[in-house]
């Protein structure tokens, strides 16, 4: 029977010092009085519940909460943080290979995932690179979203196991 107070004992440890340090405005805390600490919160207890009471399934939307919530916190503070939608997809993909390492189940969609972010974070520098821009498989590589569209299709409808 998997545990059920890790996940409410966390969030009521979140919000209360969140609200306790928002309360009495201590101006090192200012800047993480935003929705996205509130997104962080409730991430890091399905983070604590997927892996401390070993509910694994909690670990998906635990990282892709924490992930959002360290996204949004970061995306204006660090030059180097990209600010593109790339960035969730990838957010989303290491929450899927995280619950596979504790599952064995998702690595599929882990991966799926990942190669779709990294198609998105580095088109540009990919395309400019191989100089598939100007040529005609340039052209070519403009249907991707297509074929990506196709070949969800094909696992929803076609493929039958």
């Amino acid at each position: 029977m998997k545990q059920q107070r890790i996940f409410p004992g966390f969030i009521l440890i979140g919000f209360g010092l969140y609200f306790y340090l928002q309360q009495k405005n201590i101006v090192l805390f200012q800047e993480f009085f935003t929705w996205p600490t509130l997104l962080m919160i409730v991430g890091t207890a399905f983070l604590g519940q997927g892996y401390g009471a070993r509910d694994y399934e909690a670990i998906l939307p635990g990282t892709i909460l924490v992930g959002f919530g360290l996204h949004f916190h970061v995306v204006n503070k660090l030059e180097i943080w990209p600010d593109h939608m790339g960035t969730f997809i990838l957010i989303i993909s290491l929450g899927f290979l995280l619950r596979y390492q504790k599952t064995r189940n998702g690595l599929f969609q882990g991966i799926l995932f990942l190669t779709l972010s990294i198609i998105l974070l580095f088109y540009d520098k990919v395309g400019g690179y191989l100089g598939l821009i100007e040529g005609q498989v340039g052209s070519a590589w403009e249907f991707w979203p297509i074929v990506i569209i196709v070949i969800g299709v094909y696992l929803l409808f076609i493929r039958k196991k």
